[in-house]
């Protein structure tokens, strides 16, 4: 059975069942239904025409819905008539889903789950799997957001930039159950690639490659963090860094910067040092500049304030961190690192045990408590004689 091949199909049946007039929710319910089928019956009786097989299962799945529905009986006048197995329209409807998944009238949350569901092919069970929740729970999400979006008409352009924060918000979530979701996110978003071309999207799929190829490096054999410096390079996917590198270059050549492009091109400045101490910092100073410009988001200036203590000193990184809210994610954590730097040992192990409360998930815990315990219980590295 090929995975990748019925995921890729998703989108294709669902936009074939949408320009025969079948609303979205009851399209969607039906592709789920074929998708199913095909699990059952390909191993055993692979069809010619795996496309045509689809949208003639789910096509035949809607229809047997609507003449169950005394509701939709008038539908059925319009679609009475079953298409024949075979060829089926070229047209590829995938970035109108995209658009329709990605809708501003949609949760952050809600549009993940609807694009990995819609987009993606993945089951309910695999998407639950994958936020921690229960089944349930994830198909009356997916529900309330098919239904949300039913009525939506696309009569003017999508906006790319919504769909883009969907795809990163799924890259993030990264792995777990039986889904890799950062996977999952980096075909997505090569698919919108063939579909739209962006270069926001380019840098998506540039910043993407560019962090998965650190993946192996990221995890220590024991399940703990390794932060980047640490980190054997030999490891990282050298591959993935040519290829993220090489669409970064292209899109930046257009000139048309974004806040993608630009998180790239810090990416690709630590994965082209050879080593920690060869990170040209001085440089990823100046692109965190850039993304403020862009942004002018709180988070970017705490990633800023890291990358101003490597390049120019431990207290000025502080001084750059002393201008911004510190009940911001991670400022303590930050907080730590720069006075650790400084120094000041007995303060950064306070603020080590303060971020470890405030961490989001348990292997960030652990790190940040291993911190505060090397503080307290190692004594300082001696003074250069």
């Amino acid at each position: 059975m090929d995975e990748v091949l019925l995921r890729s199909l998703t989108p294709v049946v669902l936009g074939v069942l949408g320009r025969r007039g079948v609303d979205f929710a009851a399209a969607e319910d039906a592709v789920q239904d074929a998708l199913v089928e095909a699990w059952r019956v390909w191993p055993a009786d692979p069809p010619r025409d795996p496309r045509a097989w689809l949208v003639t299962v789910a096509w035949r799945r809607f229809l047997d819905t609507a003449r169950a529905d005394a509701a939709r009986r008038r539908r059925e006048d319009v679609v009475d008539e079953e298409p024949p197995p075979g060829p089926v329209s070229g047209v590829d409807d995938t970035l109108q889903l995209y658009f329709r998944c990605a809708h501003p009238s949609l949760s952050p949350s809600s549009a993940v789950a609807l694009t990995l569901r819609a987009v993606g092919g993945l089951t309910t069970r695999q998407i639950a799997q994958a936020y921690l929740v229960p089944e349930a729970t994830m198909a009356q999400r997916i529900s309330r957001a098919k239904r949300t979006v039913s009525g939506v008409r696309f009569d003017q352009p999508g906006d790319v930039a919504t769909v883009l924060r969907v795809l990163y918000l799924v890259f993030n979530e990264g792995y777990s159950g039986d889904v890799d979701l950062a996977a999952e996110a980096i075909r997505l978003t090569r698919q919108l690639a063939v579909a739209v071309d962006h270069p926001e999207v380019a840098g998506l799929l540039a910043l993407m490659l560019l962090h998965h190829a650190r993946r192996a490096g990221r995890i220590a054999p024991d399940g703990s963090l390794v932060p980047l410096a640490e980190q054997d390079r030999r490891r990282w996917d050298t591959g993935l860094i040519t290829e993220g590198v090489a669409i970064l270059q292209t899109a930046l050549s257009r000139d048309r910067l974004g806040e993608f492009q630009a998180q790239a091109a810090v990416a690709a400045l630590h994965a082209d040092a050879p080593t920690a101490a060869e990170t040209d910092w001085v440089q990823i100073v100046e692109w965190y500049d850039e993304l403020v410009r862009l942004t002018d988001s709180p988070v970017v200036r705490l990633n800023r304030a890291v990358a101003v203590g490597e390049a120019d000193g431990p207290r000025a990184g502080l001084a750059a961190l002393a201008a911004l809210d510190d009940t911001l994610p991670r400022y303590p954590a930050v907080a730590a690192y720069l006075h650790e730097r400084d120094g000041n040992r007995s303060t950064a192990a306070r603020l080590y045990a303060e971020a470890a409360r405030k961490a989001p998930n348990l292997a960030e815990r652990d790190h940040l408590t291993r911190q505060a315990a090397r503080l307290n219980t190692t004594p300082p590295p001696a003074p250069p004689s």
